[in-house]
């Protein structure tokens, strides 16, 4: 027969189980949530092969020595849970299948601004470009505007943890492809960056940099991403330009429509296409 001071010890030896299993579960969920949220911040820190950064990328289209200058990381299938879509239908068109051997000649003006307007099926994105600060990377945005290389592409990465961008460029629309040349890394140490931030209102570059081990650098191409809310990333992507107030009530509509993983990283339940683009000089 068991004593009552056995049955005691038995019953808190039956808690003590329970409290570390709990423990153990909470220990689980804490980090599959520190996953998503390291996996999101990749994407943009391009590198290594994914989608912000790590991951496996695909051979560029153009040159088989480049590979592609985002996030080509798989984009995680739809939620059954889907948002509604707030956006309209794409525009008739297809995507041109374009390729160049090298970096266009500078053309731009150097003193000058510009501006880029994305025409997207979720409304017009008005961005204000610096040549004078990133003149590589405006000059090779209006070079592919002025050839159509975005009209009718998908931006097909939207990130809600972590770091919180729209990623656009990709003329596959999975964060595969680029222009077939790289350009060089632009105003990393721009005032804006302070404390490791991309500030909302940015727009900054994807590319393949992998910091932890260094390669990568100057891998910037067609793909850029919009950030829309203060995202900590180090300043390794060149920032070239700031969204407009009307841009941004248009990506605050796209994010509020959230993402298909449902973990914080996937395509946009938005449809967002951008129907033209153009970059002209202010």
């Amino acid at each position: 027969m068991v004593s009552n001071d056995q049955r005691r010890r038995q019953l808190a030896r039956e808690k003590f189980l329970r409290q570390q299993e709990r423990r153990e579960a909470a220990r689980r969920r804490s980090r599959r949530r520190n996953a998503v949220i390291a996996s999101a911040v990749v994407v943009v820190l391009a590198a290594g092969g994914g989608a912000w950064a790590g991951g496996a990328f695909s051979k560029d289209d153009g040159d088989s020595k480049a590979k592609n200058d985002a996030a080509a990381a798989p984009t995680p299938s739809a939620s059954p849970s889907k948002a509604a879509d707030p956006c309209a239908k794409p525009a008739p068109g297809k995507v041109r299948n374009l390729s160049f051997k090298k970096e266009p000649a500078m053309s731009v003006d150097t003193s000058a601004d510009y501006t880029m307007n994305l025409a997207t099926t979720c409304g017009d994105i008005p961005l204000d470009l610096s040549a004078k600060k990133a003149p590589h990377t405006v000059n090779s945005f209006k070079f592919l505007a002025d050839k159509g290389y975005f009209d009718h592409t998908k931006c097909h990465r939207l990130t809600t943890a972590g770091i919180y961008v729209l990623q656009c460029g990709s003329q596959t629309g999975n964060g595969a492809g680029g222009p077939g040349y790289t350009l060089p890394d632009e105003n990393l140490k721009d005032k804006s960056l302070k404390g490791k931030v991309y500030p909302a209102g940015t727009v900054a570059m994807a590319n393949q940099y992998n910091a932890q081990d260094k390669s990568g650098r100057n891998t910037g191409g067609s793909q850029f991403f919009l950030v829309y809310q203060d995202s900590p990333l180090p300043p390794d992507y060149t920032p070239f330009g700031t969204i407009s107030k009307a841009g941004a009530k248009v990506l605050k509509k796209i994010a509020n429509a959230g993402e298909s993983s449902g973990q914080g990283d996937g395509a946009p339940n938005a449809t967002v296409v951008i129907n033209k683009a153009t970059v002209t000089k202010s």
